[in-house]
This record gives C-alpha cells, sequence and structure tokens, in this order.
C-alpha cells in the first residue's frame, strides 16, 4: 500500500487554472471520489479544495496508475487539456506525500504561513469523505498524526505570532530584488554562527546554493555538513576570491572590525547585493557602482514583519514536520509486522492440530496423550519462531525492513489485506490513531 497527493496550490498552479479545479459543491465531489475508488488500484481518497489549493490525497496499490486516474477525472471535470494539468501538478509519493500533508496541515504550506484555517479545514475534507465512503482508517491514520503534528507546530513555536529575525528579513529583501531569477545562484555567507547558519537555511528555502565561510573550519565543514549538500564550506583566506564572482553575500561575524574592505574588490562592474547582518559591522563603507548594501538599520526599515516573521518559524516548524514523517513511517512498518507475526503463530497452531489429529486417528500418540503433546508441539514452536519474531519486529523499524516483510508474508502465504492492524497496535509500538 502507498500514498499520495497530487497538488494542483498557488506554489504551482496559476488562479484561473484552480478555480477551474475547484469543487463548486458536495455533490461534484462526491461523484469524483466515488469514481476514484472504483478503480482497483485506489483504496482510499479525500480532496482538500479551498481558495489556495485543490489536492487529491490517496491510499493506493500503484501511485502510477492512480496519478494519471487523478489528472483523467479532474480533466474531464475542468474541461482542461490532460497534458496541461500534467504539467502544472505536483506529486508526491509515499514519505513525501505525508510531509506535504503534514506541512500543509501545519500550515507551512500556505500562502500565508502560520494561518490555522488550513487544519479545520483539511478535517473538514477527510470526515466528508470518510461519511460517504471514500476514506477510511489508511487516511485516517494520516491525518490523525497530521494534527499532532499541526498542535506541536503551533505549541513549540512562534509561527502565528509573528516572530523575526535580521537573517529572515535580509533574504527576503534579496528575493524581493531578484525575484525567481534567486533560484539557482550562489549566496555567500559569511559567519557560521546562529545568524549565519539562518541565511543559510533561508536561502536553501528560496532555492540558492550555499557557501559557507569562516576561519575555524573544522566547525565551518561540520555546520556545511548538517545543512546538507547543496551548502559547501571555504576558508574565510579566500573570501576575496568569492567577492569579486559572486553577486549575494550575507555576513554575520563576531569580527570587531570590518572584514570585507574595498581593497578585496577587484572587479567593480559586477553588480552586488550585500547585506551586513552584524553589529558592529562586517562590511566597510566603499564606493562601488553597482553595490547594493544593506545594514541591520536598512533591513529593519524595510521589513515586512508579517511575512519574514513567519518564515523564521517556519524553518523551526519544518524540523517538527520531518520528525513526525519519521516517526509515522516508524510506527506503520512496526504496525504491518504485527498481522504477519499473529498470522504466523496461527498457521502454526492449526498446523499442529492437524498433525495431530492425524497422528491420534493412526494410533501413533495414544489420545490420553493428546494434550501433553499438543502443549509440547506448541512450546517446540514457539521456541522455534521466538528468534524470527523478534528479529522481524526489530527490522521492521528500518526503512529497508519492507521487502523482507512481504518476503515473509509470501513464504508463509499470509494475507493481510483485510485485516484490522488496530486490534494489534498494543503489541508492538507506542503511537495509536483515532480509526
Amino acid at each position: 500500500m502507498y500514498y499520495q497527493v497530487v497538488s494542483f496550490s498557488h506554489k504551482n498552479c496559476e488562479l484561473a487554472t484552480r478555480e477551474k479545479l475547484a469543487f463548486s459543491n458536495d455533490d461534484e465531489k462526491k461523484l469524483f471520489l466515488d469514481q476514484l475508488i472504483h478503480f482497483e488500484f485506489i483504496h482510499e481518497a479525500f480532496v482538500i479544495s479551498t481558495c489556495n489549493r485543490v489536492e487529491v490525497v490517496l491510499a493506493t496499490r500503484d501511485n502510477f496508475a492512480s496519478f494519471h486516474a487523478v489528472l483523467g477525472l479532474m480533466s474531464q471535470k475542468s474541461n482542461l487539456n490532460f497534458y496541461e494539468l500534467k504539467s502544472v501538478a505536483k506529486r508526491y509519493d509515499d514519505e513525501e506525500a505525508i510531509e506535504h500533508i503534514f506541512s500543509v496541515v501545519s500550515s507551512l504550506d500556505s500562502l500565508v504561513i502560520g494561518e490555522s484555517q488550513i487544519t479545520g479545514q483539511v478535517k473538514d475534507a477527510f470526515k466528508f469523505s470518510f461519511q460517504n465512503g471514500t476514506a477510511g482508517r489508511k487516511l485516517n491514520r494520516v491525518i490523525s498524526y497530521a494534527v499532532k503534528c499541526a498542535a506541536e507546530v503551533r505549541n513549540a513555536t512562534n509561527i502565528s505570532q509573528n516572530p523575526i529575525s535580521i537573517a529572515s528579513v535580509a533574504v527576503a529583501q534579496a528575493h524581493k530584488i531578484l525575484g525567481d531569477d534567486i533560484q539557482g545562484m550562489k549566496g555567500i555567507v559569511v559567519g557560521a554562527g546562529e545568524m549565519g547558519v539562518l541565511a543559510a537555511k533561508h536561502l536553501l528555502r528560496v532555492g540558492c546554493d550555499v557557501v559557507l565561510i569562516g576561519r575555524d573550519m573544522e566547525k565551518v565543514e561540520k555546520v556545511a555538513l548538517e545543512l546538507g549538500e547543496n551548502v559547501s564550506a571555504d576558508s574565510v583566506k579566500n573570501l576575496s576570491k568569492y567577492l569579486n564572482r559572486y553577486r549575494l553575500l550575507f555576513s554575520a561575524t563576531s569580527s570587531p572590525e570590518p572584514v570585507i574592505t574595498q581593497s578585496m574588490i577587484e572587479n567593480e562592474t559586477l553588480p552586488r547585493y550585500w547585506f551586513d547582518m552584524a553589529i558592529p559591522r562586517d562590511i566597510a563603507d566603499m564606493d562601488l557602482p553597482k553595490l547594493q548594501l544593506f545594514r541591520i538599520d536598512d533591513l529593519r526599515s524595510i521589513s515586512n514583519e508579517n511575512h519574514a516573521m513567519r518564515q523564521e518559524q517556519a524553518i523551526r516548524a519544518q524540523e517538527i514536520v520531518k520528525r513526525y514523517t519519521e516517526e509515522f513511517y516508524a510506527w506503520l512498518r512496526a504496525l504491518s509486522i504485527e498481522p504477519v507475526i499473529k498470522q504466523m503463530r496461527l498457521n502454526v497452531e492449526e498446523a499442529i492440530e492437524a498433525e495431530l489429529t492425524r497422528a491420534i486417528k493412526k494410533g501413533f500418540v495414544p489420545h490420553d496423550h493428546e494434550a501433553n503433546m499438543r502443549k509440547m508441539a506448541k512450546q517446540m514452536f514457539n521456541r522455534f519462531l521466538h528468534d524470527p519474531t523478534r528479529n522481524l519486529r526489530r527490522s521492521s523499524t528500518e526503512k529497508e525492513s519492507a521487502n523482507c516483510i512481504e518476503a515473509v508474508k509470501k513464504m508463509f502465504d499470509i494475507d493481510t489485506e483485510h485485516i484490522d492492524a488496530k486490534q494489534y497496535k498494543n503489541d508492538h509500538h507506542t503511537k495509536g490513531y483515532n480509526a
């Protein structure tokens, strides 16, 4: 079983297209969902339809087939070209789908980050499908976890209270100046302290690669590694090279004197957008015709606090979402193994009963020894299955275990498709869901 989200949102889809895709009433939505779950490869589905997004959330047997089924029905409903829809649709599969749903419910994917309305809208969307029989426990697991995630985001961050940092304002200003051209650019961040790390994270969010520069190379390399593959590290000794090659720079060191001076500039014709986030200043006054320099006072005066503050908290909130996504899949893998183990033991008990009945019938075992023989056989098989079941439980928490579990199911001819896994939830895991 797989999870999938097919998304048409303000991030990837024009308003005019979203308007045509939106569901005008519940009858239209119900018809669409009924058509979806009639495909044999779709278990469950529900639709989120708001002014900023139309998203189809699915539990499927085949994500490739379900994606094209959604596009086909949406094309038919909206009278939009199938291939046009395919070009704008954003497809999320499995862990990406779960992380996306958690982000949506936590209002991190909203046009206005931190707004609380979306949580209720998603809950209502699921409830509608649940009441109409097109969504059940497979998607209920997801929504229950998503709501818990959203609650922690609200409690652990001030995302709806608009906290702010100079780093978020600086990157927001750079984004405002450069627009979409900022994507793919290289941002130079001088200083690997808290402000520099925040600037790097915000640059990554808007699609930049980052070069992190500092004096302590061991620290700089460690921070760059933690930030991810789109961040590289270099020494402040090589700073001049970057000043004369790249346009975008953010500086936040603890140096008492400027670390960037006009004597370091060789190419004065390069357009530059520099943000000095340090007190005292990192960038000396200089006369460069194509330099736009923003210092802390400039950033404070030009900031759109509502946007920048929420972006700051969104970084912390996204880390919570990632943790919940990992916990959800660890729980799901653990939950999936219990019906398999239970069925293995039931199969053993059936085999014991069948062979014991045959042995008594043929006179191999006296009838009055039946109880002792049954007890001995069960103890032998329990002993035999102890290590395998313990290893299965341990491996079920690992991402690579899915093929192993499927192999065991095939080997023992076990079908768990129609078993209610909720009855096993206390056998192995700690987090549950409301079914």
